[in-house]
């Protein structure tokens, strides 16, 4: 999907995407509880503007309540990339993908969108 929009009848835009993807997570794996898995999960995914040119910002927020129910996510992230391009860098870089590895080690369910901001 492309989608531009035409500036003053000369500049070409390109829409940014935001990526959100929600976790729930394991309530133990690779030694930890889901706690500590959700504060790792935070740190290394909000490391990854700093290694990764493509990924404007992450921002990644962990439930805060204690009401397990099937609606409930454990980690949400919110990423934003200057477009369609850039999310696919961003996810096919080799920081991310270490970081994915992790994240499939300690997560039982995954569920993602992306839209144009």
């Amino acid at each position: 999907m492309n989608i531009f929009f035409r500036i003053n009848n000369h500049e070409l835009l390109k829409p940014m995407i935001k990526h959100i993807v929600m976790w729930k997570l394991r309530a133990e794996a690779e030694g930890n509880t889901s706690a500590i898995n959700a504060q790792l999960m935070k740190e290394k995914l909000e490391a990854l503007p700093t290694l990764i040119p493509e990924l404007e910002s992450a921002e990644v927020g962990i439930h805060m309540f204690d009401d397990r129910n099937e609606a409930v996510c454990d980690v949400v992230l919110t990423a934003i990339c200057k477009d369609e391009n850039a999310l696919q860098s961003y996810a096919q870089h080799p920081e991310h993908v270490k970081v994915v590895d992790f994240i499939k080690k300690v997560v039982n369910e995954r569920r993602v969108t992306d839209y144009s901001i």
